[in-house]
C-alpha cells in the first residue's frame, strides 16, 4: 500500500515510500519493489494487480496484451452493475496476451482483484477462451494467474457458464499436447477454484494463499464443526495433494521458465 501524502501524518511524500498493510512497517519504495512487494519485516504478500504481475512474471517490454477492448455489459439488468463496471479505469478483472519468460513464447493471463474482487464474468470467460484458442493456434504453453473472489453474480447464470467454457477449451488445450500452468494467488476463490484455476498440468501456489470454494466462515457455520488450523491455505492444500508447489514470489518466474522448457522445449 503506497503512502499518501492525506492520510500520513509524518508527511512523508507520496510514492517514496510504502506500508506493509499487516504490520504496518514503512518500507522505502524501491526496496519493496526489489523484494517483489513482500514486506522484508513479517512477510506479508501484498496482492499484486495484473500489471505488476506481469512486469515480475515476463521478460522487459515482451509483453503484447489481446482483447484489450472487451468489457462487460450489464445484459440482465442488475440494479447498480452498470455504474459499478464504469467506476473503474480498467475495463475487467483480467489481462491476456503473449509475451516471453526467459526467452520462451507464451500466452499469458493475468487476474486482477482490483476489478470487483477479480470476479468471474462474461468478459473474464471470453478472454480466456480465445488465450486458449490463440495457444493452440501457435503452440504456445498457457499460464494463467488467478486471484479471484469467484463468479461474478451480476451477471447471473453467465458468469456460471464461464466454468464450463473454460474448462472446455483447457480440454482442447491438453488434446493438443500444450501445458497449462495455473498459478494460484491470495485469493482464489468461488467458481474460479472451482473451475480452471484447479485445472492445470502443474498447480502452483504464493504462500499463505486462500484457495477455495465456501469461505471458512461459510463452510464452519454450514458443518458445525471447527475447521482445522491453516484450511484452504497454500500450504494446506500443499500437504493435502489439492497442488503440486508452493513458491515464493520471487523465485515463481525461474520456477515457470524451468517448466516450459521441459514441457515444451526439452527436445530442442
Amino acid at each position: 500500500m503506497m503512502v499518501s501524502a492525506e492520510n500520513n501524518k509524518k508527511g512523508l511524500p507520496e510514492g517514496l515510500w510504502a506500508k506493509c498493510t499487516k504490520c504496518e512497517q514503512i518500507i522505502f519504495q524501491k526496496d519493496f519493489e526489489e523484494n517483489f512487494m513482500v514486506c522484508p519485516k513479517c512477510g506479508y504478500y501484498v496482492r499484486l494487480n495484473s500489471k505488476e504481475r506481469i512486469k515480475f512474471l515476463t521478460d522487459s517490454n515482451s509483453f503484447k496484451e489481446i482483447n484489450a477492448d472487451l468489457k462487460p455489459v450489464d445484459v440482465i439488468n442488475f440494479p447498480g452493475y452498470k455504474e459499478k463496471k464504469d467506476s473503474y479505469k480498467i475495463k475487467d478483472a483480467i489481462c491476456t496476451g503473449e509475451a516471453k519468460m526467459g526467452g520462451y513464447p507464451v500466452a499469458i493471463g493475468v487476474m486482477n482483484f482490483e476489478f470487483m474482487g477479480g470476479s468471474m464474468g462474461a468478459v473474464v470467460g471470453e478472454k480466456i477462451f480465445r488465450l486458449i484458442e490463440r495457444a493452440i493456434e501457435k503452440k504456445l504453453p498457457v499460464i494463467l494467474v488467478t486471484a479471484s473472489g469467484g463468479a461474478r453474480m451480476q451477471e447471473g447464470i453467465l458468469s456460471l457458464m464461464q466454468m464450463p467454457k473454460t474448462s472446455a477449451a483447457l480440454a482442447k488445450l491438453a488434446k493438443k499436447g500444450l501445458p497449462y500452468i495455473s498459478v494460484l494467488t491470495d485469493p482464489t476463490m468461488g467458481g474460479v477454484a472451482a473451475s480452471f484455476a484447479m485445472l492445470g498440468d502443474v498447480i502452483i501456489a504464493e504462500p499463505n494463499a486462500l484457495i477455495g470454494f465456501a469461505g471458512p466462515r461459510v463452510i464452519e457455520q454450514t458443518i458445525r464443526q471447527q475447521l482445522p488450523k491453516g484450511f484452504q491455505l497454500s500450504e494446506f492444500l500443499l500437504k493435502h495433494g489439492m497442488i503440486d508447489m508452493v513458491i515464493e514470489r520471487k523465485n515463481l518466474k525461474d520456477t515457470i521458465i524451468k517448466l516450459i522448457k521441459f514441457f515444451v522445449f526439452k527436445t530442442k
